[in-house]
């Protein structure tokens, strides 16, 4: 028991201190630098600057300033898709990841709390008689979504009636051409990824509500519950400092919102 209050003053003392040395109680940093992944075609994450080749958005500015408490750089890299992200982590290429929270997902990795909510809705088109998400799942539907990813499993698990044609991350062209031949009647995904597609196209239109609030998070590698613990806290810090509530606004999102902070035991 002695032991034990002693690694968690440690800690303790160590979150306190101005900085944490990569081989703080956080766990050793293998290369002295926080490796951070996101999804590269998800903008609610995180976006790369044409120009300087630079991650931009919340969660670049959360491994930026989680480094700054570790007294460490931060190295962030976009990655292909949710199993680019996962495999990242898990094999050791990077020590956070950032990832919508999933049941199957939680198997491979442990999950931080949520920082942030991003809404899902679909995107149809203009003459489309489809007005709301309660239209959606009706015989004959025949609805688009990226297949993985969060709101895509959300929907493969709710809609009873509607079919569901899961396409590669990034093939939304493919995915709007299917709108407008007739073969697709709806596709689902984040609402400020589809946002950035209807504001360039006329034809198409965004539904007024959500479907799916999803939680961004911050994943670890399994059983590494000393840097997941340190993970928790800086979000906690960030949540209630307005950091996250800034990073939103600066990143310009459409349907983002700060995640409100779990009950310590509540079920997902």
């Amino acid at each position: 028991m002695s032991r034990l209050i002693s690694v968690v003053l440690v800690l303790a003392l160590a979150w306190a201190a101005p900085a944490i040395g990569a081989t703080s109680p956080a766990g050793p940093l293998p290369t002295g630098t926080l490796r951070a992944t996101f999804i590269g075609t998800n903008p609610v994450q995180a976006t790369i600057d044409p120009r300087t080749g630079e991650a931009r958005g919340p969660a670049a500015e959360l491994a930026r300033e989680l480094a700054k408490k570790l007294g460490v750089t931060a190295k962030v890299t976009a990655a292909e898709g949710v199993r680019g992200v996962l495999d990242s982590v898990k094999k050791g290429d990077a020590d956070i990841g950032f990832l919508a929270y999933d049941s199957g997902r939680a198997a491979e990795v442990d999950f931080s709390q949520p920082y942030s909510l991003g809404q899902n809705t679909f995107i149809v088109l203009t003459s489309s008689p489809i007005g709301t998400v309660r239209d959606i799942d009706r015989p004959g539907t025949r609805i688009g979504a990226t297949g993985g990813d969060a709101g895509e499993l959300f929907l493969s698990r709710s809609m009873k009636n509607a079919r569901i044609e899961r396409f590669r991350d990034g093939d939304m062209e493919m995915a709007m051409e299917k709108l407008r031949t007739g073969e697709l009647q709806a596709y689902g995904t984040n609402r400020q990824r589809l946002y950035e597609i209807a504001r360039r196209a006329s034809d198409l239109r965004l539904l007024p509500d959500n479907f799916y609030a999803v939680e961004q998070s911050i994943i670890v590698k399994k059983g590494n519950k000393a840097l997941l613990g340190l993970v928790i806290r800086f979000l906690d810090d960030a949540r209630t400092s307005g950091f996250v509530a800034d990073s939103i606004r600066r990143s310009g999102l459409v349907g983002v919102d700060v995640a409100r902070p779990r009950a310590t035991g509540s079920s997902r």
